[in-house]
This record gives structure tokens, sequence and C-alpha cells, in this order.
């Protein structure tokens, strides 16, 4: 009788654990048997295609009456990107920090004047790993408080948060996981940040003081994480991320590629754009975004590599994608990473990751990359 007793109690608890999986919850890693007990509960959503360019490149007001700057609340989601925080806490995005991939799009493009084809490919390859492909939503924050009592490992239940794809070692303005905030905006790193711009940048942060700092921090996680990590895809990451704040930090009627650190503090600590903000006067694609990152790396170029659980023990990966190869970064991540986290996938679950990958690639056409094959 107790062992009856005891077995529809784990039945009633599984329960449970499944109508509490959140519907932005990636599927991604899950095993067989639990994919065959979530995907039932999900609302299947039919694809939205990733919007295109749009028709305004032009610099204009952002930080306007429509999207005025509000605290985010104790539930809303928010992430290591001080990019994404800033478009959610003015309303580009929904503000609980819960989107689909279209949503992220149009807001990078009309935000910050991202271009067309690096907010697809970004951000389908977060899409790709951290969101739900069925219910087609992203949490821009960390991962799920999924209830119950076996929740799935914290690496896949999605979000942005996840560690060494999107967030991961050396970051600007955010500890290494090893140290157990990945995510907080972190004091000491911004007021290095700051030293650095004022010895480099004449108090202004730029791409040569992303060429020195870049260079610190992976040094600083050379020295002190023995778990430190730098291979694709947070290799190419790492570096596009010191890019950014150029990119997109700086107001649009601004010509000199130097941001203010007080601004620079308002977006890294807080997600908010100063007052009178003025997006970009470019739109910054995988092109422009590559000459920043050659910019800093050639001065001071390191390889993809990992320390070996010691510290001082960086050791290069010749199995990495690198910067002298942008097609091997897409392969790679298509067979490697996306592969290793949907071994199981079937019916519309399948039919969705490849819609995804159709929808991931379409901007590589023009850099000269081949498609890898429909996942079956």
């Amino acid at each position: 009788m107790a062992r009856v007793f005891f077995a529809i109690a784990a039945l009633l608890l599984a329960a449970k654990d499944v109508v509490s999986f959140p519907n932005y919850a990636s599927l991604a890693g899950l095993s067989e048997r639990e994919l065959d007990e979530i995907i039932p509960q999900l609302t299947v959503r039919t694809l939205e295609k990733p919007p295109g360019q749009m028709k305004n490149t032009l610099t204009k007001l952002v930080n306007d009456p429509a999207h005025p700057w509000i605290a985010p609340a104790p539930d809303d989601q928010r992430d290591p990107c001080p990019g994404l925080n800033t478009l959610a806490n003015h309303g580009y995005l929904p503000r609980d920090g819960i989107a689909t991939p279209a949503q992220i799009v149009n807001a990078v493009q009309e935000g910050f004047n991202m271009a067309n084809d690096i907010a697809v490919f970004v951000t389908y390859a977060a899409h790709l790993v951290d969101g739900n492909l069925l219910t087609d939503l992203l949490s821009i924050g960390g991962k799920s408080a999924k209830t119950g009592p076996n929740p799935p490992s914290p690496a896949i239940v999605g979000g942005l948060d996840t560690h060494a794809v999107f967030e991961g070692d050396a970051s600007t303005t955010r500890g290494d996981a090893f140290f157990g905030d990945n995510h907080s905006f972190n004091e000491s790193l911004f007021d290095e940040l700051t030293a650095f711009s004022n010895k480099f940048g004449a108090g202004f942060y730029n791409l040569s003081v992303a060429t020195e700092f870049r260079f610190q921090r992976i040094q600083d996680s050379i020295a002190t994480n023995p778990q430190f990590s730098l291979i694709s895809p947070r290799y190419y990451t790492a570096y596009a991320e010191s890019v950014f704040p150029v990119a997109f930090f700086v107001d649009g009627r601004e010509t000199n590629g130097s941001l203010n650190m007080t601004v620079a503090r308002g977006f890294f600590q807080d997600g908010r754009m100063p007052n009178d903000f003025f997006r970009s006067n470019i739109s910054w694609g995988l092109d422009l975004i590559g000459e920043g990152i050659g910019f800093i790396f050639t001065p001071h170029p390191i390889e993809p590599g990992t320390n070996n659980g010691t510290l001082n023990s960086y050791t290069l990966d010749p199995n990495s994608a690198d910067f002298s190869d942008f097609c091997k970064l897409y392969t790679d991540f298509v067979n490697v990473t996306v592969r290793g986290l949907y071994p199981n996938a079937t019916g519309p679950l399948l039919n969705a990751l490849n819609q995804n990958l159709d929808f991931f690639f379409g901007p590589l056409g023009d850099q000269g990359c081949t498609q890898v094959p429909a996942f079956v």
C-alpha cells in the first residue's frame, strides 16, 4: 500500500513539474522522455519569418515619449547584455523580457540601428540555443525558475544567461561564471574600464580602449579562472561585445566614435538611454562589426583556447572556429552546438528546428557560406 501511495505522489509531483515548465524555456538538451512530457503542454505557434531591413536607417531620437525608461519589475527578465536590457526598459521589447525573435530583430534595428544581417544572425543563433522553438519565445534574461522536485539542468532551461555561448568569460562588465555571478553589473570591472578609458581614450571609450581592455580581460581570466574558456561561439561574441558600445551606445549626432563614460554607466548598469538620445547614424552590419573586431584583435592576437583546470594554463584549441574562417563559425554552431542540443528532435520540434536554422542562415548567403543540410 505504501508503495502505491508513493508512486501516486511521484506521478502528481511529476505532473506539477511539467505544467510549470515556462512557455519560453528552452527545449535544448532535454531527453526524449522529457520532450515527450513537456511538448504536449505547449502551445505551438506558427513561426514568424525574420523581419527585413527597416526602410529608415537614418539617425533619429529613440529615447522619445513613446519609449520612456521604466525600471524592470522584480519578475521581469533581464540578462548580461546591456543593449537588450535597455531595449526592454524603454519598451522597444516587451518589458517583461519575454519576446519573439522577430520582436528582437525589430527592436535592435529600431532602437540602435543594427543592420538586418547581424540582427537576424545573432538573434536566431541565440534562439536556437536559448529559446523555445515551438512557442517561438525567448527570455532575454536568466534561467527559468522552473519549480518542482526534479527541474532540468539550469544549463538547458532557457534565457540568454546560458554560459559560454553568448554570455561568457572575460565579459566587459560582468564577472566569469566560475566566481558565481555572471550576469550582474560589476562595479570593479566598470572602474577598471573607466581607468582604461582615461588612459587610452582621454576619458572616453572607443575602439582603441576596447583593444587594450579586451586583451586585459582575457589575461585576467587566464590568471584567475581555472575554467576559463574562449572558444567559438563565445570567442566571436567576446570581441563583438567590445565593438557594440561604440556602434550602438554613442549618440548618432556624434561622429568621433567615442562613448562618454557617464552614458556608458547608464547603459551597462541601468539599461538606460541618456535623455535626448539619438540612435547611430549608420546601420552597423556584419561587415562593419567585423572591421571593428579586426581593429581590436590585431594588436593583441589571441587564438581560441581554454584553461585546463588550473590557473595560467591557457591552451589553444585547434578545433575551434577563429577569425580566419567565418563560415566555420556557422557550420560548427549548427553541426556541433545545435545538433548536440537537439539529438532527439522529431515531429513539430524537428520542423521548427529546421525552420529556425533556415532563418539563421539567411544573412550568410552574402558571406559565401554554404548552408548545412536540414536535420532529419
